[in-house]
Order: structure tokens, then sequence, then C-alpha cells
């Protein structure tokens, strides 16, 4: 008598690795909250933590201050890794490094760098399978605005929503569904990412605080530190004036209810209707259904 087959059941997909994305300047002596609870979510004292300084101009000296700090929290390993080109960042070292991290932290600096020094590159790869595979990643000041599939590369502070006052660009797509802009509320950037949410619909803008962070985890985040997170959304919007004519401006997708009339170059755009929450420490949000909670 022939016995049953039994169905093989496939195992369930890991979750992701959490994101740590912080606005900047973030507090590296005393108790420094916000890379505690990185250090904390990579494994605190197994924590073994490999420092990603593309972004910076002084790296050595990027790279010794968190290995310090990182020391200090009680990590158990922390490694340097210094991509100056693509070839840094396909070379063995640098990716074995990767292979043995639970958690990978991007430093500030200038996030075109990032792109540039590691975007399409078997490092790439390598943090891109570890994140899949529950590594956490972080990131500061430049290390969050690459966090996203879409990128602020670079744009004016302290302006008002203007078509030239912002440039966008592919991120590392380590989160969906949203930008990041860093030093939000220090720099005044709410122009600029209402700037960029015009010019790609269908996103959410983040703007996050100097020594303040959200922790993403799966669809949800939930604000750490002393400052604010700024979500603006504009899924409701009903009207906007933009230029049309360049390649940026003319994403697809505009909400068919809403009215658009074209702008000059440089010209102030008008917005209707645009969401605007601000969470503090505790706050929480839902990435897919676009609703904030306060904290418990």
């Amino acid at each position: 008598m022939t016995e049953p087959l039994t169905p093989e059941v496939s195992p369930l997909p890991r979750p992701k690795g959490p994101l740590v994305i912080i606005g900047g300047a973030e507090e590296r002596d005393g108790e420094a909250k916000i890379l505690r609870a990185f250090i904390q979510l990579a494994g605190g004292r197994s924590a073994q933590i490999v420092v990603l300084t593309a972004a910076t101009s002084e790296p050595i000296e990027a790279g010794e201050t968190y290995i310090e700090v990182f020391k200090r929290l009680g990590a158990k390993t922390v490694w340097v890794v210094d991509t100056r080109d693509p070839d840094d960042a396909n070379q063995f070292e640098a990716v074995w490094a990767i292979r043995q991290a639970s958690g990978i932290f991007f430093t500030g600096g200038d996030q075109a760098r990032i792109v540039e020094r590691i975007k399409g590159t078997i490092l790439e790869d390598a943090i891109q399978k570890r994140h899949s595979e529950g590594a956490v990643i972080a990131g500061t000041s430049a290390g969050a605005a690459i966090m996203p599939e879409v990128m602020i590369v670079r744009g004016e502070s302290e302006t008002s929503p203007r078509n030239d006052a912002v440039m966008l660009g592919a991120g590392m797509g380590f989160v969906s569904g949203m930008v990041v802009d860093q030093h939000f509320a220090q720099r005044g950037r709410l122009g600029r990412l209402l700037t960029a949410l015009v010019l790609q619909p269908s996103i959410i803008g983040v703007g996050v605080d100097e020594n303040t962070a959200l922790i993403v985890k799966g669809d949800e985040f939930e604000v750490l530190g002393e400052g604010a997170v700024t979500i603006v959304d504009e899924s409701e919007l009903t009207y906007k004036s933009a230029d049309f004519s360049g390649p940026v401006g003319a994403v697809a997708g505009w909400h068919r209810h809403s009215q658009q009339v074209a702008t000059g170059p440089n010209q102030v755009m008008s917005v209707f209707d645009i969401k605007l929450h601000i969470l503090a420490e505790g706050c929480r949000f839902n990435l897919k259904t676009r609703q904030p909670s306060a904290a418990e």
C-alpha cells in the first residue's frame, strides 16, 4: 500500500531587518539613546557592526569616532569599510565584513557619494542580502537620505516649494513608498520636501529632526529621540502648480481628481490639501494605511 505523499511546506521568508533612520547630529556621548537602540537591535553585546564611510570626506576620522562609540555601547566587533570608488566596493575584504555583520551603519556626508560608490556593486548585493536575512541597517544624515528607493540628491533649504528646489535620484531602496529629508527643522526643509512630493507623487515625505530617528519594522515605524518626525502626505492633494516640462516633473500617476497648472522654472508652487503629521518620541506611523498613532 502506497503511503500518501506529504506535501513540502516552504519555510516562511524571514522578515527584513529593522531600519534606523537618523536625522543627523545624533548624541554620541552620554546616553546616546539612538545609537544604543541600534546596537541593541543588532544583538547587544554580540553585535557585529560594519561602519560604511562612503559619504564622508573624512573617512578615517569618522570611522575612528564610530568605533569608539559602538564599542562603548557594547558592540562585540566593529569594522570600518571605506569605499572611495566602486572598485573598493567590489573587494573581498569589504564584502566579507558585510557578510559577518548584524548591523550596518552609513555615516553622514554627501548622499550622492554613497550611491556613486556602492550602488551596483558586489558590496551592495551583500548589504541587501544581509538586510533580507535580518541585519539592521542604520544611517545618519546622508546615510538616512539614501534609505528609500527615491532620494533627495540635493536641494535648497529655507525656501518655499519651487520647481528647482530639489533634485531627486535613485536611493539604495531599503524601504519603499517614502522620501526622507534630514536636519529637517534645524535647516528649514519643508519647502524642498513638498517639492519632492509634487515631483514624485504617491510617496510620503518624511522629515527627520536632528538627534531624532525613526525605527522601521515591517510596515510601521516608531519615533525615537529629542526632536520630531514630520510626515507630509499628498494622497488627498486637489491642486498643484508645477513645471511639467522636465523629466522628473513628468512622473506618471498623478491623481485623477486633482488639478494641475504648469509654471515656469524657479517659480513658487501652489499646493492644496496636503496632510501634515508631527510625531514626537513614541508615536508610530503605518506606511500602508498612512495613519499615525499616539505614544502608548
